[in-house]
């Protein structure tokens, strides 16, 4: 299917990405599919959880960035995929997997999806973005502790031995390789209508 348009959102930790992905998907509901990076974090069943959370989660080996290439390629080739699926409580995948079947637009969203030049390639729209660390840091905290069960030290620590170094190492270099840059993600009205206006003109067939 030569109409599906990728988007890839990418950008640090609380920086904004999924609100910035969950305004496109709410404006234009099943005409956009989203496929998320995080789900493809390699299977650690050898491991226990203690060894799984001394784990760095935030470079790029931690993901198998090569199925989710070959799912991307899948989808735009008009095929639906089985997506696998993370337990963030668990630092494992889960034994679920979720259908995402190719739409007019999909977006990829991830941390690191820039830093990979093949995955990369795939996508038409390629946004960063951008927030301040000390928002980034508070927000991840608020996400960890609330949703995923994780203790407040556990969350500090983590940030300051793996999440900052790899941002500055891989997160923040790959901002280059975007074509827009965002600030503060789904808050940017103006950036937002503009992106908006973007998928609108690509789902109902509009000159660009």
């Amino acid at each position: 299917m030569d109409n599906i348009m990728m988007i890839g959102i990418a950008g640090g930790t609380g920086s904004g990405k999924t609100t910035l992905t969950d305004r496109l998907k709410e404006r234009f509901g099943d005409d956009v599919s989203v496929i998320y990076h995080d789900n493809y974090y390699k299977r650690h069943d050898d491991m226990t959880y203690e060894e799984r959370c001394l784990l760095n989660y935030d470079h790029p080996d931690a993901f198998d960035t090569g199925l989710m290439i070959e799912h991307i390629r899948t989808l735009r080739a008009g095929q639906p995929v089985a997506c696998p699926v993370y337990d963030f409580t668990v630092h494992n995948r889960s034994d679920k997997t979720v259908t995402i079947c190719p739409t007019k637009v999909i977006i990829i969203e991830g941390i690191l999806i820039f830093e990979n030049k093949f995955l990369r390639d795939l996508m038409d729209i390629k946004i960063f973005v951008d927030t301040d660390a000390d928002v980034r840091i508070l927000r991840r905290i608020l996400r960890d502790v609330k949703e995923r069960g994780r203790s407040l030290d556990s969350v500090v620590s983590q940030y300051l031995t793996t999440v900052k170094p790899m941002h500055e190492q891989f997160v923040e270099p790959s901002k280059r390789s975007a074509d827009i840059i965002v600030l503060e993600g789904g808050q940017n009205i103006v950036a937002l209508d503009i992106l908006i206006q973007r998928v609108y003109n690509h789902v109902h067939g509009l000159g660009q």
